[in-house]
């Protein structure tokens, strides 16, 4: 059973001042292991889709959907790893061997090139390793759950998605800054390394790990307080175990935590797997053109979801979390529903591009590479809806990013902070690992989802399925309102 303890009796520091400085100071490590885990998905995100194209011509807007939700399908899988871990032995083990996975899995999705076939395949591959590293968020969250007191938590989790937020600016920025290299860039010859604005990203993004390991070895140590804010000793690596306690917390507000966050992540996973063909199909951009400009776009979005997430930890102070959460889906709702498809302007379809440059087959492929004024622009023919669906004009395209740049924010932070309150005192390694597993389980049939309906369908069934979905989601918050609630006011412990 774990006991409440003075600070001096479990601690090398003299004054609770020490300690309470020495335990933000790891919950900050946290936040920064949180910002470069978000750097290390987004930093690629918006080039992955280039890339793919150009490596493997085999490759198609059905596949990305599998390379997206590969590295969604790794943390799936490790996030409970992890989080079960993290219960029992010290959480810089499982930080520091997840980061390692990631930092590899950078470096080989940086050589995918090299294979003479199937390179579409190594990229599938290393972006699910990358993914397995991934599945310390769960360590993350459970750990700063532990490390903070009921009235410190909402404010806390709100840091940490601000962290990841600022993750998802400064990741697309550096896509964007790094795409002036080219698409060529130059060759390192000793490492037989092609160093081009699609393979520099990955390899920042490792050289961020290493970073990530040092902090977690050199400064992060496990704190664990009461709902009061009170110390109490770490049963991580004891045999004490699970914490003992008659109070049960209510699986039916955990089991709805879950699928509510199963739905935000969906929705997100497919807004963003969709945002670089949608833009290239609908406004013709280049591979080039929609890798700065989607980088651009994201990078705006992050700067947004940060004032929200200021604006989140006020609202939820006076208005309480679960309002905050509903009115996040609504504002979801409209940001997809404004997506739809209208008007009689009709996307530019790819097939003109190819009938006008007939006499191309003629020219080399090298001066083909050279010249980019020949890359197909537009809707691709195959994709027969482009010849009947309106086109989605640019302003609805911003319109619905700063929706739903406000909506998925808030969703976010206040799905696990409702979640990790739900669960009360006990470790919640393994069940943030859950939680975790949700979100990456949506990640991983999001892009799916959408590739599959978007590419044959179109947009307009992709965003009405997207919009029923949302409207579940506010449905099921509605019915479950009054049993999502803190376990300590469940029991009468505190008043909400």
């Amino acid at each position: 059973m774990s006991q409440l303890v003075d600070s001096e009796e479990t601690t090398p520091f003299s004054t609770a001042t020490n300690w309470i400085n020495y335990r933000w100071r790891s919950i900050r490590v946290m936040y920064f292991t949180m910002f470069l885990s978000s750097v290390g998905f987004t930093i690629v995100i918006t080039s992955l889709w280039p890339y793919l194209q150009k490596i493997d011509d085999s490759a198609n807007a059905s596949f990305l959907g599998w390379v997206v939700a590969a590295y969604s399908l790794g943390q799936m899988v490790a996030s409970p790893i992890f989080g079960l871990w993290s219960n029992y032995r010290p959480r810089r083990e499982p930080l520091v061997c997840s980061i390692f996975i990631n930092l590899s899995a950078n470096i080989y999705y940086a050589y995918a090139y090299l294979p003479k076939t199937n390179n579409k395949f190594h990229i599938l591959m290393s972006r699910a390793f990358v993914g397995f590293g991934a599945g310390n968020v769960a360590v993350v969250r459970s750990y700063v759950a532990g490390a903070t007191s009921l009235k410190e938590r909402t404010s806390a989790m709100a840091n940490m998605s601000a962290c990841q937020a600022l993750g998802f600016i400064l990741g697309p920025a550096l896509q964007a800054c790094l795409s002036f290299i080219g698409e060529y860039g130059f060759t390192v010859k000793f490492i037989d390394l092609q160093l081009n604005m699609y393979t520099a990203p990955a390899l920042l993004a490792a050289a961020f790990g290493l970073i990530n390991i040092l902090l977690v070895l050199l400064v992060l140590r496990e704190h664990r307080v009461d709902d009061h804010g009170r110390h109490i000793r770490s049963i991580n690596y004891t045999s004490e175990g699970i914490e003992e306690t008659e109070e049960t917390m209510d699986q039916v507000a955990v089991l709805t935590s879950n699928v509510l966050f199963f739905i935000v992540m969906f929705i997100f996973a497919v807004f963003e797997t969709i945002a670089t063909p949608l833009s290239m199909d609908m406004f013709a951009w280049t591979r080039k053109e929609a890798v700065l400009y989607n980088g651009i776009i994201i990078c705006g979005i992050g700067f947004e979801s940060i004032l929200v997430f200021l604006v989140v930890k006020v609202a939820s102070q006076r208005i309480g979390d679960r309002p905050v959460l509903l009115a996040g889906l609504a504002i979801i709702f409209c940001g997809f529903f404004i997506l739809l498809p209208w008007g009689n302007h009709y996307p530019k379809i790819q097939w003109a591009d190819l009938k006008n440059n007939s006499l191309v087959s003629q020219i080399s492929e090298a001066t083909k590479a050279s010249n980019n004024s020949l890359e197909p622009t537009g809707c691709p023919y195959e994709q027969t809806w482009c010849q009947y669906t309106p086109a989605i004009h640019l302003a609805q395209y911003i319109s619905s990013d700063i929706l739903i740049g406000v909506g998925y924010p808030a969703c976010n932070v206040m799905s696990y902070t409702l979640y990790s309150k739900i669960l009360g005192p006990r470790p919640q390694g393994v069940y943030m690992g859950w939680l975790t597993a949700s979100g990456s389980g949506a990640r991983t049939l999001g892009p799916v989802f959408v590739s599959q309906v978007y590419t044959i369908l179109g947009p307009r069934w992709a965003f009405s399925l997207i919009c029923s979905m949302v409207l579940g989601a506010i449905i099921l918050l509605s019915c479950a309102y009054h049993r999502l609630i803190a376990f300590s006011v469940r029991y009468g412990r505190t008043v909400e």
